[in-house]
């Protein structure tokens, strides 16, 4: 017994195998490693994107009798909207025919009009197809031509004279007929001369019948059958010319309407083409250009404020860029469906008498007044509304308002400081968020919320 217990203990001793094992462990180990770093990666990003809670203050709408209790009538501002500027017709100026760019006359800001030569593309192919079509269509007019004169004299003079020999031949066979037929008759010449003096007999009057049918239409001329045939790929090949000369009038590219170039997307030795277009292949378009003078603001309104506007209703435009100049602008197209994501509807308001300090895609601010209590002056005559915003909103000189859900920095021109906050003398309009106390981590472009 205690011999068989001896046998069945476990030797530990002796080396196990663990190679296998041990790289099992370390692809365990591996696998939990990536997976954490994804995790974190994950989270990194999510909080480094995440809005950051903001406390914001609303801009009030101001007032024009607070400043100046003198001023004559008051401007009751309704509504304050920001947008971007943008050019009511921006076109893209594309090729009708694929080419290489063989000359470009303009650049971004010239100032072109409408028939203007831009560019010009190689054309050697479309003028040699021009010239190949060209002669096709002398050819055929040529014949035609021919079909319509009929035949010259010598041809029908020719083809009388051919039928005149067939008709004697004709006769000589005849006589020779008789003559075999009288001596077959006689048994002294052999039936096999008769036959073969029919066989010539009728081939001769086949051939006589032949010739007088060539004979008239030699002289009467073609069928008109044959003439409506000619004149109709007569009008083939015109067409053909046509196209080809339109293909190559098109290797002259001009501008469709006269306006400022705004971009130019070729150079001289690149493909246009007519086509698909990849980032770094062929160009889809040569330049775009708009109509500096016919410039819209472009705006999201809210639906809960687009109650209050109306169609043509009017308003004041400023701009970042120059918050002391003020233009009159009014409302020239409404969205017919709204933004569903946004919960806004797109308005764009026409700016009545733009300048050289306007550009397409500047940050333009919108107040529209109520119409009843008096239309503002867009040269800056009126006396400002008193616009008061709290200290601790201000920073350098900026505040930080939240546009869309991001904050977008505003420079901003104070004026005296009170107890009830500073004042603004430019910069904002009334009705912005702004952001109070602003972190340091919220910077322009920064996803912002607002704090609950």
């Amino acid at each position: 017994m205690e011999g068989d217990l001896k046998s069945l203990r476990i030797d530990r001793s002796k080396k196990q195998n663990t190679g296998s094992s041990a790289w099992a462990k370390w692809w365990i180990i591996i696998g939990i490693s990536l997976f954490l770093l994804v995790g974190v990666g994950n989270f990194v990003y999510s909080k480094w994107n995440a809005a950051v809670p903001v406390e914001l203050y609303r801009v009030e709408l101001p007032q024009a009798g607070s400043t100046n209790a003198g001023a004559a009538g008051s401007q009751n501002v309704i509504l304050n909207a920001t947008g971007y500027i943008v050019a009511h017709h921006k076109i893209q100026v594309a090729s009708k025919v694929l080419g290489k760019v063989a000359w470009i006359g303009v650049d971004k800001g010239y100032f072109v009009k409408e028939g203007q030569v831009i560019a010009r593309l190689e054309d050697d192919e479309y003028r040699a197809q021009l010239q190949q079509a060209t002669g096709n269509l002398n050819n055929l007019k040529a014949k035609l031509a021919e079909l319509e004169n009929g035949s010259r004299p010598q041809e029908v003079a020719s083809s009388k004279s051919n039928w005149e020999v067939a008709k004697a031949d004709l006769e000589n066979a005849r006589v020779s007929l008789e003559r075999v037929r009288k001596l077959v008759a006689a048994t002294v010449a052999p039936q096999q001369q008769l036959d073969d003096a029919v066989a010539r007999f009728e081939s001769q009057k086949a051939r006589v019948d032949s010739l007088e049918k060539i004979y008239d239409l030699v002289r009467v001329g073609p069928r008109r059958e044959v003439m409506d045939a000619m004149r109709g790929q007569i009008e083939q090949a015109q067409g053909n010319v046509s196209f080809y000369q339109t293909q190559l009038s098109n290797t002259v590219i001009k501008a469709p309407s006269t306006g400022t170039i705004l971009e130019r997307a070729v150079e001289k030795g690149e493909f246009i083409t007519t086509s698909f277009v990849g980032d770094r292949g062929a160009k889809g378009y040569v330049v775009s250009l708009a109509d500096l003078k016919d410039l819209q603001v472009e705006l999201d309104i809210n639906q809960n404020d687009f109650r209050k506007l109306n169609s043509k209703q009017k308003g004041v435009i400023t701009t970042d860029a120059f918050p002391d100049k003020k233009y009159e602008g009014i409302i020239d197209e409404i969205s017919p469906e709204a933004n569903r994501q946004k919960a806004t509807v797109q308005v764009k308001v026409k700016v009545l008498q733009p300048d050289e300090f306007m550009r397409p895609e500047m940050n333009a601010s919108v107040a529209f007044y109520d119409e009843a209590s008096g239309k503002p002056a867009a040269g800056g005559s009126a006396p400002a509304p008193a616009i008061i915003i709290p200290a601790a909103a201000v920073k350098n000189g900026k505040v930080l308002l939240m546009v869309n859900g991001k904050a977008m920095e505003r420079a901003v021109k104070l004026g005296a400081t009170s107890s009830m906050g500073v004042r603004v003398e430019s910069g904002l309009i009334g009705g912005e968020d702004i952001i109070m106390n602003p972190p340091a981590d919220v910077k322009d472009g920064v996803n912002v919320t607002k704090k609950l």
